[in-house]
């Protein structure tokens, strides 16, 4: 925590809150479909689980802390897995000329009614949700005393 009295949180800590809360959301929302749904993610999904996962230590501690450090770690994990998401959004949608080629017929796809949650599908989710953590780590720095 950045202020000195322990009850409240700064606009910082908030945002870093969220972010941690975001990641952490993510990540135990891919472990359940993987590991208990035994839904096998594609190769695109894999290399976006790279990015997210380690995000929850890195901002639980930063946030445990209050180093402020979570941005200079996060950002390039984050930026990584936002264009991951982006690129693998624009495959699903059908944006981008290629077909979804790491979501075979015989393995995992993206493109099944398995692979949505709250009728949007996980390539969307991941976008969203790098979106949203890269957001709280960008919201302006609050005044320190």
């Amino acid at each position: 925590m950045t202020k000195t009295d322990p009850q409240t949180l700064s606009r910082d800590d908030l945002a870093l809150t969220a972010a941690f809360l975001i990641a952490l959301a993510a990540t135990l929302g891919a472990l359940f479909i993987g590991e208990v749904l035994g839904q096998m993610p594609c190769t695109l999904c894999w290399y976006q689980r790279i990015a997210m996962f380690p995000l929850v230590p890195i901002l639980g501690l930063s946030l445990w802390r209050g180093d402020g450090m979570a941005r200079a770690y996060a950002l390039p994990l984050v930026l990584s897995g936002l264009a991951l998401a982006a690129w693998h959004s624009g495959l699903y949608a059908g944006f981008l000329p290629a077909p979804i080629v790491p979501c075979t017929e015989n393995g995992p796809s993206c493109t099944g009614e398995a692979q949505m949650i709250l009728g949007l599908p996980i390539p969307y989710l991941s976008v969203v949700a790098f979106a949203a953590i890269l957001t709280c780590l960008l919201l302006p720095k609050g005044q320190r005393p």
